[in-house]
């Protein structure tokens, strides 16, 4: 891949080579950009292998994956009909272009619809329930009409997250439980993380990092970036 300014960027893998070692992702990131377009015309990679990759979590829900599509890339995942019952985001100026391509796959497929969101990125099959009352959760924060947040927990410092592997989180999400759950939702609990833009692919990216780290590290991520991070939404789950 070469930039405008002529710099030139080299995969060190071949899809052949991903193809063969997928089981060992823990993520894989699809970036948007023209080429998407070619992709879908032509119907070429990485189409294949994203669907090898949620045939494989379907499959074994036990390990935790997850798919990052920034800005136009949701539209390969809309194409894989990957989207189907989900709820997902782009960049705004293909927000109709998105609704198209999940409403030819759902009828296609016979499937549930897409719900196509205008938020900087939308996040499905997040580890946790929300619990019994969501409105007493200090990790849910809820977004009004007029962009607000609201919440028991707006008003104070965010509690400590405790998502990092050996933590209370990390070992709750491996329980059988855990496993059982991921299991009966959609794509077989793959976490699925679209994005609009260029920068809200940062901000999605900041998210993923709480997710699998702490929140603490997405912060530290930030202020060394100086960088303000902006929520996105997850759906009807959390990761804390």
């Amino acid at each position: 891949m070469t930039s405008v300014q002529g710099l030139t960027i080299k995969a060190d893998m071949d899809y052949e080579d991903a193809n063969d070692e997928i089981e060992d992702f823990d993520v894989i990131i699809v970036p948007g950009g023209e080429g998407v377009f070619e992709v879908l015309k032509n119907k070429s990679e990485p189409l294949n292998l994203l669907t090898k990759y949620v045939e494989l979590q379907e499959k074994n829900p036990a390990k935790e994956r997850t798919i990052l599509a920034i800005d136009v890339g949701s539209l390969l995942l809309a194409e894989q009909g990957m989207l189907e019952g989900l709820a997902a985001t782009t960049h705004p100026d293909y927000y109709t272009r998105l609704e198209t391509i999940c409403q030819d796959a759902s009828s296609r497929d016979l499937s549930m619809r897409t719900d196509v969101m205008e938020e900087r990125y939308v996040v499905n099959n997040a580890r946790f329930d929300l619990g019994e009352d969501p409105n007493n959760n200090p990790y849910i924060i809820k977004k009004t009409r007029d962009g607000k947040e609201e919440g028991p927990n707006t008003a104070n410092a965010r509690r400590k997250s405790i998502a990092r592997k050996g933590s209370n989180a990390w070992k709750e999400s491996r329980r059988r439980e855990s496993i059982a759950r991921r299991a009966s939702l959609p794509l077989g609990g793959m976490r699925i993380i679209t994005t609009g833009g260029v920068t809200a692919g940062l901000d999605a990216s900041l998210y993923l990092v709480g997710s699998l780290v702490s929140h603490e590290s997405a912060l530290e991520v930030a202020r060394v970036m100086q960088y303000t991070w902006v929520k996105g939404v997850t759906v009807d789950a959390i990761d804390v």
